[in-house]
C-alpha cells in the first residue's frame, strides 16, 4: 500500500512539474493568485484563440493547480494551492544541500581574494658567490606577477 500511494505522489509531482513548465500556465496562475477569474479574462492576455487556451487549462487542472465552477454560461477558475505545496515541500529537500554548497564555495571564493591581496614578501637573496650568471639574474627588472613556469 505504501509504495503506491509514493508512485501515485510522484505522478501527481510529474504532472505539477509538467504544468509549471509552460509560460503561460504560470501566467494563469499567477493571475489566479490575485482571485477567481472567469476562462475569458483568463485567456485574454495570452493572445490566442480559446480552444487553445483551454487545453492548457486542462493540464492545470489535470495537476490539480485549477479548479473550475460553472455558473450558467460562465465558467470561473480558482487557485487551488495545495499541490504547489507539495512541490515546494519537494524542493525544500534540496534547499539544504544547496545552501551548504553555495556557503562552501562563498568560503572558498573569500579565501582565494584573501590570498591575492596579500602581496608575497620579495624572496630574501643569499649573499652572492661571485658569480656571473646569479648577478645577472639579481639586476634584471621585475615585470610584475609571476607567470607559468615551463622545464627546460
Amino acid at each position: 500500500m505504501v509504495e503506491f500511494n509514493d508512485v501515485v505522489d510522484e505522478a501527481d509531482l510529474d504532472r505539477v512539474f509538467a504544468a509549471l513548465a509552460d509560460r503561460t500556465r504560470r501566467g494563469v496562475l499567477q493571475a489566479l493568485g490575485t482571485g477567481e477569474h472567469t476562462v475569458s479574462e483568463l485567456a485574454e492576455p495570452h493572445g490566442m484563440s480559446l480552444t487553445g487556451f483551454m487545453k492548457h487549462l486542462r493540464v492545470l487542472e489535470d495537476a490539480g493547480l485549477v479548479a473550475r465552477t460553472k455558473q450558467g454560461r460562465v465558467v470561473s477558475c480558482v487557485l487551488s494551492p495545495a499541490p504547489l505545496q507539495e512541490a515546494a515541500v519537494w524542493l525544500s529537500r534540496y534547499e539544504q544541500f544547496w545552501t551548504e554548497r553555495f556557503d562552501a564555495l562563498g568560503r572558498y571564493l573569500d579565501q582565494q581574494k584573501e590570498l591575492q591581496a596579500c602581496p608575497t614578501p620579495p624572496p630574501t637573496s643569499a649573499p652572492s658567490s661571485g658569480s656571473s650568471a646569479s648577478s645577472k639574474a639579481s639586476t634584471r627588472p621585475r615585470s610584475g606577477a609571476r607567470g607559468q613556469t615551463r622545464k627546460r
